[in-house]
């Protein structure tokens, strides 16, 4: 691939980002429904691509129209096929930068802090992660594998399209095919653009619904942005920087030194991925393998954690700042999103369809089941503001649910946003893209656990969480609860 074919592929990518603000900006349905400007842009690409209008042009070719210019779309679209292989490899690599910058800049909080907010949100969060598990599996073991002929690791395929996003689904393609299932990647990616846009749509009915009925706490009529606000702008007199510049553009400009920082963390992830994977050849690899599939962005994401760890104990000045990590990590994840659905192949959800659309229901009536019963139960107070943002992770990203909860608590009056902060520590290096996401796989594959053994792993782990915050944490805040009532009416 030559570096002129690379230099291309980016810089249309720039301007496909560029025409998907535009079209948020001047297209109200896209408005109304909060659709994030990178899904916009990977939709376009996708129709550009070769299976759409490359397969339109196959068309003419076979018609005997324009045949040469129709053979060369037929392979790559508008875009080409050099482009598109480009594309392609693109996921993979990004995925590794938006996770190794996931706790760069974030100061680590106290345990108990941290444990007494965020204790509910992580129980329900588990609770709906295993579960997407425990359905998949069951349904694949059930329905799937014997009726359908579709491989036991579809079962996989909720967890890692709905929570894990485009970018685990992308990340995890080299697993995909190394266990024989390479359209799975295709599967998870559908599934991805399916949940986000579900996790944005049913998210805002159901701020609508709350917002009538009461269950609301700070809203108490429909909710509904500003004009502003729906086309993904910022007002002029609300704006605040995004980046706060700590050392001098004189010795290095700050996001060069950030830039930096984010490397060494997927470096010091790849480090740890090979030593892991040596480690499991010397001891175990003759009887389970599971380190040989796990991809580089978990790794990554724990690179981070270790590297934070160090500017903790060592940096007086505070110079790393994690707004600008976060810019980083936006740019790369848009970047991710366009090329992950532009390269997405329309064919293979196609012919594993009945598939794909069980699993997709399953998931998402899941979700629902957890918001609108599971919530109000395991989450002690202002559970609708603190579920809306766990419902809009559980069916798409970390950003689904930070969008419903800003529209859902505009000026964060409530604890929903440090408790759903806080749950990341915990949560994140595990599902949505973790460890348990890139092990999943090869568990399902391996003889030793199985689809069998992983579907109990994961029930096990479910009815856990389930009667951690139905029961435990419930019984804590009771008692927390008396205990204030007490000292109140004891004060003179």
């Amino acid at each position: 691939m030559s570096p002129d074919t690379i230099g291309l592929a980016l810089l249309l990518l720039g301007v496909l980002l560029l025409v998907s603000k535009l079209v948020r900006v001047k297209w109200k349905l896209t408005q109304r429904l909060y659709l994030p400007g990178a899904i916009i842009g990977g939709g376009i690409a996708l129709l550009l691509g070769p299976d759409v209008f490359g397969r339109l042009m196959g068309l003419l070719a076979d018609r005997g129209v324009a045949v040469g210019l129709a053979e060369r779309a037929a392979e790559g679209g508008l875009f080409g096929a050099d482009v598109m292989a480009v594309w392609s490899s693109l996921p993979g690599l990004l995925i590794s930068v938006v996770f190794a910058g996931l706790f760069l800049g974030k100061r680590m909080p106290r345990l108990r802090e941290a444990a007494s907010l965020a204790g509910p949100n992580l129980a329900f969060g588990i609770t709906v992660a295993s579960g997407q598990y425990v359905i998949g599996l069951a349904l694949a073991l059930l329905v799937l594998v014997p009726l359908l002929d579709v491989p036991a690791i579809s079962g996989a395929l909720i967890e890692i399209g709905f929570l894990g996003g485009h970018g685990t689904a992308a990340g995890l393609g080299g697993t995909f095919a190394e266990v024989g299932w390479a359209e799975g990647q295709d599967l998870a990616l559908g599934m991805a653009t399916v949940g986000l846009l579900s996790g944005i749509i049913v998210g805002i009915t159901l701020i609508n619904w709350g917002a009538r009925r009461g269950k609301t706490t700070v809203i108490s009529s429909e909710a509904k942005g500003t004009d502003n606000e729906q086309a993904g702008l910022v007002e002029r007199g609300k704006r605040s920087a995004g980046a706060t510049m700590t050392i001098h553009p004189s010795s290095m400009d700050p996001l060069t030194l950030h830039f930096g920082l984010v490397a060494l963390a997927v470096l010091i992830g790849q480090l740890l991925l090979m030593g892991l994977r040596a480690l499991e050849q010397a001891l175990w690899a003759d009887h389970i393998e599971i380190m040989a599939y796990v991809p580089l962005f978990p790794m990554a994401m724990i690179g981070g954690i270790l590297l934070q760890l160090l500017i903790d104990r060592f940096d007086r000045n505070e110079i790393v700042d994690h707004k600008t990590v976060e810019r980083i990590q936006g740019l790369s994840l848009d970047m991710l999103i366009i090329a992950a659905m532009a390269t997405l192949s329309l064919s293979a959800i196609a012919e594993n369809f009945a598939a794909f659309a069980m699993l997709t229901v399953a998931g998402l009536l899941w979700c629902l089941f957890a918001f609108l019963v599971l919530a109000p139960r395991m989450m002690p107070s202002h559970w609708f503001e603190r579920g809306i943002g766990e419902f809009g992770q559980s069916l798409g990203v970390t950003a689904t649910g930070l969008v419903l909860m800003r529209v859902v608590d505009p000026e964060m009056r409530t604890p929903a946003y440090p408790a759903f902060g806080y749950k990341q520590l915990i949560f994140e290096p595990f599902f949505g893209g973790g460890l348990i996401t890139a092990a999943a796989i090869p568990l399902i594959v391996s003889p030793q656990v199985g689809p069998v053994g992983m579907l109990v792993f994961m029930a096990v782990v479910m009815l856990a969480s389930l009667y951690t915050g139905l029961v435990v944490l419930r019984r804590r805040h009771r008692k927390a609860v008396r205990g204030q009532e007490r000292a109140t009416e004891s004060t003179p």
